[in-house]
């Protein structure tokens, strides 16, 4: 059985949907504004990795999973007027960016990707619901929530009054009935962004359209609430006051998920501080996808992350390793019950690694009694680890392409098969010198029992 650490009870709960023929899960993505950096890359990355497991657990068509996109912002509207182009134009441009970094980093797209320029009539819906609940109110062109109408407000974050205020860097504004509101509709200038509305020309407040469209894709309780440990407060916190005083009470979600942050140094990466690395600088400096996505995976997904060349490193040997044993495999449908077990435990990615590189060590070895429930001996442990590979996202290519990469490798082919000719016939000064001259072109080879394999260094 699946358990996860819901942020609401602070402790692992035991995973049970509302539906297990249709779970829901809600993951907050990207504002379209600007490259994603790798910390952006981790609960794309983790969350992936938990519906690959969810489905793995439930069936293939058990979940539902939506990501939506922030496609109207103020740092957006910014941008385009530096460009002197349509909002749409910086959305569309960095919104694809987004979808090419995350594919090539393994994740796959959502089933439901809404987004919040295409959904605003839930959100004029769904703000009107809390003005006639008595939770929001209008004032001078803006549409308030009312935090103290909510005396469940701070559960998710658990903070005081006082915290709040300060987390929240709220505007100091004479129409707000308490310095806590939040604006959920504000008004836009002539040339800015906006649509029309009950109270005037405007555009939402953030956090009421995630609200808005969890309730029109998903429902108004979804099974998990996903997003990073920043989400908390206040944008959660947020969420979940709206939505459960719009829906008389009922909660947002049934469990809430998030993971911890990536930083390279003492501070958590962050566009704000400059100290960050993007996803397509890792790729253009030859990183494969592959690693970036192991790099990630091998700290537990609610702890912090440290970023250095040496995990990125690291992360690579271990595939190079994976991919010697398991690269010309085939998986079949059996699975490794520790590796499952480790998932299991609140998507514990660091030990089912960890039990991967075990039976990887033991499938090229005599196999103990431990081992013995494989009844197809090594070949069958070999492709049930490849199956396990799989559920983390990895392991996708063959042994060539891991190693050899794309592009016409006939010739140096040829070359290692002179050389293997070579040793044969124990002209050892020859095979030598293909050795030599190949890795003077960056070609590596490696001799294993099962023939030569090479490289790009």
């Amino acid at each position: 059985m699946i358990r996860l650490h819901d942020t609401l009870a602070r402790k692992k709960r035991a995973f049970e949907p509302a539906d297990p023929q249709r779970i829901t899960m809600y993951v907050c993505g990207p504002t379209v504004y600007g490259r994603a950096h790798i910390g952006n890359a981790r609960p794309a990355v983790v969350f992936d990795t938990l519906a690959r497991h969810i489905r793995h657990t439930f069936g293939a068509g058990s979940l539902t999973y939506a990501r939506n996109v922030t496609d109207v912002d103020d740092k957006i509207i910014a941008s385009a007027a530096a460009e002197g182009v349509d909002p749409a134009v910086i959305t569309a441009r960095y919104e694809q960016f987004y979808l090419d970094d995350m594919r090539a980093l393994g994740v796959a797209d959502p089933d439901i990707a809404p987004h919040a320029t295409a959904e605003i009539a839930p959100m004029i819906a769904m703000i009107a619901a809390l003005i006639e609940r008595g939770n929001a109110y209008a004032a001078e062109g803006h549409v308030l929530f009312n935090v103290p109408s909510d005396p469940d407000y701070g559960a998710l974050s658990r903070r005081d009054r006082e915290a709040m205020l300060a987390g929240a860097r709220v505007e100091v504004a004479p129409y707000k009935r308490d310095p806590a509101d939040l604006v959920v509709w504000k008004p836009s200038s002539e040339g800015v962004i906006g649509w029309e509305s009950p109270w005037g020309r405007g555009r939402p407040g953030w956090h009421i359209e995630c609200s808005a469209m969890i309730r029109a894709h998903l429902g108004e309780t979804i099974d998990i609430h996903g997003g990073g440990l920043d989400l908390i407060f206040p944008h959660h916190e947020n969420e979940l006051a709206q939505s459960r005083c719009a829906h008389g009470g009922a909660p947002l979600a049934r469990y809430w998920v998030h993971n911890g942050f990536v930083d390279m140094g003492a501070e958590k990466m962050s566009k704000s501080l400059g100290n960050v690395v993007t996803v397509d600088q890792l790729l253009a400096a030859g990183h494969h996808g592959e690693t970036l996505r192991l790099a990630l995976l091998s700290a537990h997904y609610r702890q912090p992350l440290a970023w250095t060349e040496s995990l990125i490193a690291q992360s690579k040997a271990t595939l190079d390793r994976w991919y010697r044993v398991l690269g010309d495999v085939e998986p079949n449908q059996s699975d490794i019950a520790p590796f499952v077990e480790a998932l299991n435990d609140d998507l514990n990615t660091p030990k089912a690694i960890a039990v991967l590189n075990e039976f990887l060590t033991s499938a090229q070895g005599p196999l103990s009694e431990d081992y013995k429930f494989f009844q197809g001996g090594r070949e069958d442990m070999l492709q049930s680890s490849l199956r396990a590979a799989r559920m983390l996202g990895l392991v996708n290519l063959s042994r060539d392409e891991w190693f050899q990469g794309a592009g016409d490798n006939a010739e140096i082919d040829s070359r290692i098969a002179a050389r293997a000719a070579a040793k044969a016939s124990r002209d050892f000064a020859t095979a030598d010198r293909i050795r030599d001259e190949l890795a003077g072109e960056g070609i590596l080879l490696e001799d294993g029992p099962d023939g030569t394999i090479w490289r790009r260094g």
